[in-house]
């Protein structure tokens, strides 16, 4: 399995023609592959049809606009090199009547529109099902590159931005339709005409036929040129294209920062140097396909004037009739139409391989430094199902980035409704440590073990059924109050949830609310304060009743007040639960049964409260330097 997807995936790309993800779009399409079957004979029949008609045109120019006339031994005798053996010269007819020649001719007329309609009703059918199994098979990708996307583990976030995967989503995904609706059924139309019209023209007069021919090699040229050159546009316009979506979604998520600090220009250079790369991609992509296209009409123009030229010298010697000429020039117009089909057909499969290796190297990824997926693991066992006794950090180490270590050789047990507070300096590891017990992260070395049993072997939904976490920026989704709480657990009454709220002191908060729980908060609850924030998170825990609760600097961001709302509604939450607290204020360490002080990734002291302090250790520092307002006092105390 590859790993090492950075911002520049795009660029690990493979061969123009790649089997290999033909085979991997397979799956996709065998739930409707009898769809694609019945597409398929549609297409047989109407290009059956669409041959019929210049034979349809021929027949009725010979037999009733220009009759055949009978001709002499002489000019049999001396037909043309042109003429065809087995057709000789036209066959003597005997004369048809005036009248019956118009009637002739109607019914002529009848059978070709006849035709017509038959063939647009065939294609209607053969598009209404093409686009059915196409919208089908693009609704099956899409739901299963989401699916994969958010059970990947947060490392593989780290490394891709947002913007990216939401073209892989969009984009490529509607890249795929196109695959799958213009190419997938079409692709066998034109070959079919192709080798249709070639086996008429051959049977009609085969020196003719290869005289128009004479061309072809030209044709196969043009396109091995182009079939080359188009595949890197592409390429280029799938990379910059995303990279446009990430500037995007950056420039949406820090807009407060770039006003604030006056980048307005500068983030707008930025993005018009990525816009002008697209539009010069764009622009390469133009003049290939405008070098190439007006090049297979002027081909097509040759091939007609090659016909007309010894096509006409064959009628004037009475070799072949004029119907037959007739038919030979729609033929080879024909003939032209696939091949410019095929063309475009090849421009939308080539756009659609370059999306579909971006689509599967997220799909084939479980995150970065070789983690395991995150919807890996084995059966839960029965031990861990119903409480977690025990949580062990034997060894650990874990490393973002391997140059860069952010633990190193942390061991740790946590008994059952035990409250473990980690505090240390900014960047010590504290948050990185509870990121490996909910396994958004897996260790470097070492193993973290729940009842004994190493957590990489327990399927991550079962942990994490067991975890709630409140963290100190906490992310709420659009919609309701009463959504954002039952995110814990769907299944709650009225009852339980207005017991919930008063458990977790957001009463009042839901009372003064416009519609109470039926309220609909703005994007990440913008609409209302930090604190109130953090009391629906808290809530949001309540409703799940885990067995582990993790606490990352839930009160950092708010004030006193607020402060000692969100505490007691904490402290209700952990009353008899495990906890591990995340302290940046001491002051909330101090309740806690154990004390961890972190410092370089590494722990540094544990124990009681008092033992610290009396220990006169890095923890009593660190009160010191908490509680001290002047300068100096800081310095000293540090």
């Amino acid at each position: 399995m590859r790993t090492d997807y950075g911002y520049f995936e795009e660029k690990q790309l493979g061969k123009a023609y790649d089997t290999r993800l033909l085979r991997r779009l397979a799956p996709y399409l065998a739930p409707y592959r009898w769809l694609l079957v019945v597409s398929v004979a549609l297409v047989v029949l109407i290009t059956v049809i669409d041959l019929s008609l210049p034979l349809v045109t021929k027949t009725a120019i010979d037999r009733y606009i220009v009759p055949t006339r009978k001709t002499s031994r002489s000019a049999t005798r001396h037909r043309p090199l042109l003429l065809h053996p087995g057709l000789s010269a036209p066959a003597p007819r005997e004369p048809i009547p005036h009248r019956a020649r118009y009637n002739g001719l109607a019914r002529m007329c009848l059978l070709f529109a006849g035709l017509i309609a038959i063939g647009f009703a065939l294609n209607f059918a053969q598009k209404i099902i093409m686009e059915y199994a196409g919208h089908m098979m693009m609704h099956d990708l899409r739901l299963a590159l989401f699916s994969h996307i958010q059970e990947l583990p947060m490392a593989f976030f780290a490394r891709n931005p947002v913007g990216r995967l939401t073209t892989r989503v969009t984009n490529d995904v509607q890249n795929m339709h196109e695959l799958f609706t213009s190419v997938m059924s079409m692709i066998f139309k034109d070959i079919f005409l192709l080798a249709g019209i070639a086996a008429v023209l051959l049977v009609l007069n085969w020196k003719l036929a290869l005289a128009a021919f004479s061309v072809l090699p030209a044709v196969v040229y043009a396109a091995f040129v182009f079939s080359r050159q188009v595949r890197e546009i592409f390429r280029t316009l799938r990379l910059k294209i995303a990279e446009i979506n990430t500037r995007f979604a950056e420039t949406i998520g820090g807009l407060r920062v770039i006003q604030l600090f006056l980048q307005e220009e500068n983030n707008l250079a930025r993005f018009a140097r990525l816009n002008h790369d697209v539009y010069r991609a764009g622009i390469r992509q133009i003049h290939v396909l405008g070098v190439f296209l007006p090049l297979i009409e002027l081909l097509g123009t040759v091939m007609v004037a090659i016909l007309v030229y010894y096509g006409g010298s064959a009628v004037l010697a009475g070799a072949i009739t004029l119907g037959s000429l007739v038919a030979f020039l729609t033929y080879v117009r024909m003939f032209f139409r696939p091949i410019r089909d095929l063309a475009d057909k090849y421009n939308i499969l080539q756009n659609a391989m370059a999306s579909a290796e971006r689509l599967f190297l997220i799909m084939d990824s479980g995150g970065a430094d070789g983690q395991m997926p995150a919807a890996g693991g084995a059966q839960p066992p029965s031990r861990f199902i119903e409480t977690i006794d025990t949580i062990c950090f034997e060894d650990v180490s874990f490393a973002y980035e391997s140059s860069n270590p952010v633990l190193r050789h942390v061991s740790l047990d946590i008994r059952r409704g035990q409250t473990v507070a980690l505090v240390g300096p900014t960047g010590s590891g504290k948050t990185t440590l509870v990121n490996l017990v909910t396994r958004f992260y897996d260790p470097t070395s070492g193993r973290i073990t729940i009842n004994g049993l190493d957590i990489r072997k327990i399927p991550p939904h079962m942990l994490r059924s067991k975890i709630a976490i409140v963290t100190q920026d906490p992310f709420l989704f659009s919609g309701t109050l009463r959504d954002n709480i039952l995110q814990g657990n769907p299944r709650l009454t009225d009852d339980q949830i207005r017991d919930i709220l008063e458990a977790a002191e957001c009463r009042e908060l839901a009372e003064h609310l416009p519609q109470g729980l039926d309220t609909h908060l703005s994007r990440e609850g913008a609409s209302i304060s930090s604190g109130e924030r953090q009391l629906i998170s808290i809530a949001r825990a309540f409703a799940r009743n885990p067995e582990l609760i993790i606490l990352d600097e839930a009160t950092s961001y708010i004030d006193s007040r607020t402060e000692n709302r969100v505490q007691r509604a904490m402290f209700k939450l952990i009353a008899g639960r495990t906890a591990l607290v995340v302290a940046h204020r001491l002051s909330t360490a101090s309740r806690a049964d154990l004390i961890v002080v972190m410092h370089r990734g590494r722990i540094v002291e544990a124990g009681f409260f008092e033992d610290l302090l009396r220990a006169r250790g890095y923890y009593y520092r660190m009160t010191r330097v908490q509680d001290c307002t002047a300068p100096a006092c800081t310095t000293s105390g540090e």
